[in-house]
């Protein structure tokens, strides 16, 4: 029998979370010449420590492998543009930034965000391990550094001048294998007085919404606040804020400081959400270990409606090639029997397959000249977004499906 330790505080792993079997890298999308060539596939099964509380997965594929070539742009989702404008604004002011301050952003994808700071005339910097990403962020005049983030990173940035007022990192704490060499390198990376903010979708809504599909091997941790605080806490890191968020199925975004000469009160934030997530059994192995359950209870829920759908004779196509559909439909078993395809708006992904399951990825509009019955939602995360801008699919009384938290019918 395998044995895994906390990526963390090293505890050996007993408990399971979930397991959803085995499935390729969500990310790794298929060109037609090599669908016929074997596939990878990783246990994709989760734990979680007894002792601090990290649901986890083991890191059976390599980061460097994950994210070398990767075709998540974020530029792509209006809503996440609108997120990152208005969080620009907002610590612009909070932190009174200025011409004279530099931000540094972790993990900065194609400039998504940095590009608002740029507006600003604030210094900025892009640390993005993804070469065709940093690529494009480049283009956009955002300056990148083509590197994983860690301590010897930060070592390096601060050697070079380059000590930030504030450090981004939305969305990779749960991407990183070794939370703790990251975790420190902030606390070298940053001013004396500096501040760092992390966005991650928050364990507590994983559970309650039956978020199942956002597990997959690029993330790494799925988080609690009462973690994060812990593993910020040992490495020189104080949370002295922390904000929920709608965005990804409902976030957390935590401010920290470093723990010596940081200058900012302990919010009362930070204590309230720690006890909604004691009351809700974060903190509960027993009841964390309940999830397994509850996720096979929503696979039966949509395969059984699919199957209904299908046994009418009606068609059904898919929207977005989001690595969270792909979670969903290789646990599922949701395959070409089901789906007919699946358009999206990033021409980086169409004319490819999705990995597993080998559904076609094509072109949005590919919805109008073939007029499913059906257009299942896999980014249910953004699910207005998408409803809004296809809502013409009702002039030939076709229908949504939003398969996350429980299967609708829209």
């Amino acid at each position: 029998m395998n044995f895994y330790r906390c990526r963390f505080c090293a505890n050996e792993l007993k408990y399971t979370f979930v397991d959803l079997g085995v499935t390729p890298l969500a990310n790794s999308y298929l060109k037609e010449e090599i669908l016929d060539s074997a596939e990878p596939f990783y246990s994709l099964h989760v734990r979680v420590c007894e002792k601090c509380f990290l649901v986890q997965l083991p890191e059976l594929a390599l980061a460097e492998k994950i994210f070398s070539d990767y075709l998540y742009f974020s530029s792509y989702s209006g809503t996440w543009l609108e997120h990152s404008r208005n969080y620009c604004a907002e610590v612009i002011k909070r932190f009174n930034l200025n011409e004279n301050s530099r931000v540094i952003e972790i993990g900065g994808n194609d400039g998504y965000l940095l590009q608002y700071f740029k507006e600003r005339n604030i210094s900025i910097l892009n640390v993005e391990p993804a070469a065709n990403i940093a690529e494009t962020a480049v283009l956009k005049g955002i300056p990148t550094l083509v590197k994983f983030f860690s301590a010897a990173t930060a070592q390096k940035l601060v050697g070079e001048g380059n000590q930030p007022d504030l450090v981004v990192a939305n969305n990779v704490l749960a991407h990183v294998p070794d939370i703790n060499d990251f975790v420190r390198g902030f606390a070298i990376l940053l001013k004396p007085e500096g501040v760092a903010t992390f966005e991650f979708p928050h364990l507590f809504n994983l559970i309650e919404q039956n978020q199942f599909d956002t597990i997959y091997h690029e993330h790494f941790s799925y988080l609690s606040l009462t973690t994060v605080e812990r593993i910020f806490a040992a490495h020189g890191l104080t949370v002295f804020d922390v904000e929920e968020l709608p965005t990804h199925g409902g976030s957390l975004r935590v401010f920290a400081q470093k723990t010596e000469t940081g200058k900012y009160e302990i919010g009362e934030n930070v204590e309230r959400i720690k006890i909604l997530e004691v009351a809700h059994g974060l903190t509960d192995v027993e009841r964390l270990t309940h999830f397994d359950e509850q996720v096979k209870r929503t696979k039966w829920d949509l395969v059984k409606k699919l199957i209904e759908i299908k046994n009418e004779g009606k068609t059904i196509v898919a929207y977005g090639a989001a690595a969270k559909g792909n979670t969903l439909l290789n646990y599922c078993g949701i395959k070409t029997d089901f789906i007919d395809y699946v358009c999206d708006a990033n021409p980086n992904k169409q004319n490819c397959f999705l990995p597993g399951t080998r559904i076609p990825v094509a072109a949005p509009e590919k919805i109008r000249e073939t007029k499913p019955d059906y257009v299942l939602i896999l980014p249910w995360n953004i699910a207005d977004e998408i409803i809004e801008k296809y809502d013409f699919i009702r002039d030939w009384n076709a229908k949504f499906i939003v398969p996350i938290p429980k299967v609708q019918i829209i």
